[in-house]
């Protein structure tokens, strides 16, 4: 079992936008939670801008990121 020890941190949000990415992308939608508010946080991170339905793109360089901070 895993212990997220701080869920407002930037690894752990980036973990869960990823997996939110991922079914948005896929077509599943949130009931309480925009695509544009998804890119919004996601933008936060990544210190890029996205627009609506750019959800891959945005997918793409949560990666990148986690690769260059493992790295």
């Amino acid at each position: 079992m895993t212990t997220i020890t701080n869920p407002a941190g930037p690894e752990a949000q980036a973990m869960f936008l990823r997996l939110h990415l991922g079914l948005m992308a896929k077509g599943l939608k949130h009931s309480k939670m925009s695509g544009t508010t998804l890119l919004g946080k996601v933008s936060a991170l990544t210190g890029r801008t996205y627009k609506r339905g750019q959800y891959l793109l945005a997918l793409n360089d949560l990666d990148n990121l986690k690769e260059q901070n493992n790295g």
